[in-house]
């Protein structure tokens, strides 16, 4: 099997490529043109609920499909909007609900809400992206894990959001070698680990936030070796099982940006 590294790089070598590749196949395409064709007719938050293909559509593009079956629970996201700082949505710690709310914002904009340009190709382009990275999670989650952490990255501006999301959550305690046991500490020294293990500034860097997912892919396949041991390539060696200790030693005291 590929290793989660190799098949991330692959990826994103030419990510547009693979968004291009993703956005052609029939069944997203066809949904991404009712998508397109119809989201301008609704005038109000309860005919976009109650038309299931966009409804879906647009909860798809912001990773929440999961949530599609709470209706009262989105409901309340959409009509407090984003504007007051106490609404429902401001208050959630997960950003994606935040995002959604923000692009679908019937409370602000009303019936002209599905006419900005920001509910229609960029809610394409993030369905299309999800899509991509849930198809590349049936064949390596780590890798999916890898896409979500590098797309949500530049916008985290607190560890409370990396706690606030299981995904990335995730990918830090894989990163830093942190048993998911770690989840049970108060909040507030969870935060604090976060703060002494990852400056948040340097996920605006590219070239240090690959740097970062590096890392992770790496100690993904170390502790999933079903996907093959890709530490070993960080040494121009060949892909082998196992890793020595020297190696883990080194791994485990990476910090971003070599400090």
């Amino acid at each position: 099997m590929t290793s989660t590294m190799t098949s991330y790089r692959l990826i994103t070598a030419d990510l547009q490529r693979s968004l291009t590749r993703v956005a052609k196949e029939p069944m997203v395409q066809r949904e991404s043109e009712y998508y397109l064709a119809n989201i301008g007719k609704v005038k109000s938050i309860d005919e976009f609920m109650k038309d299931t293909k966009l409804y879906n559509y647009a909860l798809k593009a912001y990773g929440l499909d999961d949530m599609a079956y709470a209706k009262a629970f989105i409901r309340k996201v959409l009509t407090e909007g984003v504007a007051d700082k106490d609404s429902f949505a401001n208050k959630l710690t997960d950003t994606r609900y935040r995002e959604f709310a923000a692009a679908f914002d019937f409370e602000k904009y009303g019936a002209e809400t599905t006419g900005r340009k920001e509910v229609r190709q960029p809610v394409v382009d993030s369905f299309v992206r999800l899509t991509l990275e849930m198809e590349t999670g049936k064949d390596n989650d780590g890798t999916r894990l890898a896409l979500y952490f590098a797309r949500k990255a530049p916008s985290i501006k607190n560890p409370y959001e990396i706690l606030g999301d299981k995904r990335l959550l995730k990918v830090f305690q894989t990163t830093f070698n942190i048993p998911a046991e770690v989840s049970r500490l108060d909040i507030d020294r969870q935060a604090k680990m976060i703060e002494e293990k990852l400056d948040l500034e340097d996920l605006q860097d590219p070239a240090k936030l690959e740097k970062l997912l590096t890392r992770f892919t790496a100690m993904y396949d170390i502790a999933n070796p079903t996907t093959t041991a890709a530490p070993s390539v960080l040494l121009g060696g060949a892909p082998t099982i196992g890793i020595s200790a020297s190696i883990l030693t080194t791994l485990q005291s990476f910090k971003l940006g070599g400090r």
